[in-house]
């Protein structure tokens, strides 16, 4: 397969845009995960180039943010193969990773609900990262996380406790704490999912940021036309199993797939009043 087409099974996709340079960021091979005898993910295969974001779309309780937990094993899969930066962190059934600290530097996640310690600042929880799993140095770690605070938009609000922030400046604090630890990939679990509209635009205004900036991203996500604009390749996931996986025009304006299709005419339809 060359680059640019796509796939309409779970096999690998080639590089998102232009030729593989190097090898991926992710590399996952035949991941099943199952949950009380449920499978949640069925032989999942997934590829992340250096430099490109890959969105994944589907209904809720489709496998996304399994998929998103087991890169990083939050979640421990049931059996496959999960590769990151050329290392291999779990193989077969074991995980093979022996500093699993060190795994969840590399791959920064941000999550739906922000996570902060609601009794520190926004400057002192994106320094907190870098005290206790980097071992920087105090002065350092505040001057990296002012630099970082200013990156998304916020250096007005490092003195700033979480109850006196929106949900919108929150989730950017979310993100400059995953930046402070250099990770070489970033996962988004429904970065927007509970935000209102002007919080949405502004988090979304930062992550293109950092795609322009050539971060490598990962992103559930339920805003399809950001995943347009965004993404160089999209993943469409229902069932356990990738449907379909291509170039966003192709995906999301010309989807192969009836159960694509189906799945963006849901979303396109207007809510019942």
């Amino acid at each position: 397969m060359t680059a640019g087409e796509r796939t309409t099974t779970s096999g690998l996709a080639a590089p998102p845009t232009g030729p593989a340079t190097g090898a991926p960021v992710v590399d996952v091979h035949g991941l099943v995960k199952s949950f009380d005898g449920r499978v949640v993910l069925d032989n999942v295969d997934v590829r992340v180039w250096p430099g490109k974001i890959l969105s994944i779309i589907g209904q809720s309780g489709g496998g996304k943010t399994t998929l998103m937990r087991c890169i990083n094993l939050l979640e421990r899969p049931d059996r496959g193969r999960i590769e990151i930066a050329g290392e291999t962190v779990f193989s077969g059934t074991r995980v093979v990773c022996r500093d699993l600290a060190r795994l969840r530097q590399s791959v920064g996640m941000v999550f739906q609900r922000f996570h902060l310690f609601p009794h520190l600042t926004a400057v002192e929880n994106v320094m907190l990262a870098q005290l206790k799993a980097r071992r920087a140095g105090e002065e350092a770690a505040l001057e990296n996380a002012v630099r970082l605070l200013r990156r998304v938009h916020l250096a007005h609000r490092g003195l700033a406790f979480p109850e006196q922030m929106s949900g919108g400046e929150q989730q950017r604090v979310a993100i400059a704490r995953a930046l402070a630890l250099q990770p070489k990939v970033l996962l988004f679990d429904e970065p927007t999912s509970a935000l209102d509209p002007e919080s949405t635009r502004e988090v979304l205004r930062v992550m293109r940021e950092l795609a322009d900036d050539g971060m490598t991203m990962v992103i559930v996500t339920h805003e399809v036309p950001f995943a347009r604009r965004i993404s160089d390749w999209v993943v469409f996931v229902d069932g356990g199993v990738i449907v379909e996986q291509g170039p966003p025009a192709d995906v999301l304006d010309h989807p192969a797939e009836a159960r694509t299709r189906a799945f963006l005419t849901a979303f396109d339809e207007p809510a019942a009043t």
